[in-house]
């Protein structure tokens, strides 16, 4: 079976794929209310050019995909997306990392086309600040939405939390208390510099105040007696625990406070087919024309990983500047 390595002697196995830099909502941390200006729709890569560019890095050893906006599920053609890429040999696992809003009509056509997870990004269980952060949220519609995740088999179900300062550091135990009686896999995520440095609006707290590290959050919830466990499949870099008895589990995504870039066995796809080798530096290789002409993507994902860095390097630079988050796919 084929591997793909970095010079660094990683492997290789997981692309993450954009699939539209569109989004229904507007969350604080990943895009400005206004001012976004989407890629012209002929820019953005065709089902069938994705489709390329995943046979190829299939072909060289990538073994788990995962789509990702923008909002994957804005997208008109993602079910036969979908279903075009659980045919690719070689690519054992299809995922999909969503705000849950249109999940709910969905989950079905998806699971039935090849999906096998989701995870939703959760950031408040209070509807009034879900709202805040989200601008446009309706958090009852991700509640259904999980609901009928539930019931088609995406499991296990993720839930993703960006935690801010002072906006919803004090909901951590509460949502670890859903992984009491749920299967379900909380993960908590530390704020990354990407494209949000600005004034994100009233209600929330000035740039320099809004980063909460995992080291906090270990702290405000070690009255829970989380105990480390084995992780989830597909769980990336997550620190995962488990409270006592807990049906579920409690991770924590620490790229700023412990990061895990020696781990990294991922490169990204954009919406307008770039392959970027490191989230949080700047750096891509164009792949949109070569697939559109049928060349050798193969090639470039190669690159891709050669190119990948030791590691993001903030410490000593800003964060990556050329793209938001949403533009990118996390």
């Amino acid at each position: 079976m084929p591997e793909l390595r970095d010079s660094f002697g990683r492997r290789i196995d997981y692309l993450r794929v954009s699939v539209t830099d569109r989004c229904n909502l507007r969350c604080a941390y990943c895009m400005p209310v206004r001012g976004v200006s989407w890629k012209p729709r002929q820019d953005l890569l065709s089902a069938s050019e994705i489709e390329r560019v995943v046979r190829a890095a299939a072909g060289l050893g990538i073994r788990r995909v995962r789509l990702t906006g923008g909002e994957p599920l804005v997208r008109p053609d993602l079910v036969d997306l979908v279903r075009l890429l659980a045919r690719v040999d070689g690519i054992e696992e299809i995922s999909l990392t969503t705000n849950g809003m249109l999940l709910e009509r969905l989950a079905a056509p998806l699971a039935a086309a090849g999906l096998k997870r989701v995870n939703v990004s959760l950031d408040s269980l209070r509807p009034e600040t879900f709202r805040r952060f989200t601008r446009f949220g309706e958090i009852e519609r991700v509640w259904r939405g999980l609901a009928a995740a539930e019931r088609v088999g995406l499991a296990p179900i993720k839930l993703n939390t960006v935690v801010i300062r002072g906006v919803n550091d004090d909901e951590l135990a509460d949502f670890a208390a859903l992984t009491l009686s749920r299967p379900w896999h909380v993960r908590f995520i530390e704020l990354m510099p990407v494209g949000n440095l600005g004034d994100w609006g009233e209600g929330f707290p000035p740039q320099a105040e809004r980063y909460y590290s995992i080291h906090e959050m270990l702290a405000q919830l070690r009255p829970l007696g989380l105990t480390p466990c084995a992780a989830p499949a597909g769980n990336g870099p997550a620190r995962v625990y488990r409270i006592p008895g807990a049906a579920g589990t409690v991770g924590f995504i620490s790229p700023l406070g412990e990061h895990f870039c020696e781990t990294c066995n991922r490169l990204r796809l954009t919406a307008d087919g770039r392959l970027r080798p490191c989230l949080l530096r700047e750096g891509e290789i164009d792949a949109r024309d070569v697939a559109r002409r049928g060349g050798d993507v193969a090639e470039l994902i190669h690159l891709a990983a050669q190119r990948k860095p030791i590691g993001h390097a903030l410490a000593s630079a800003p964060g990556p500047v050329d793209r938001m988050m949403c533009q990118i796919g996390g």
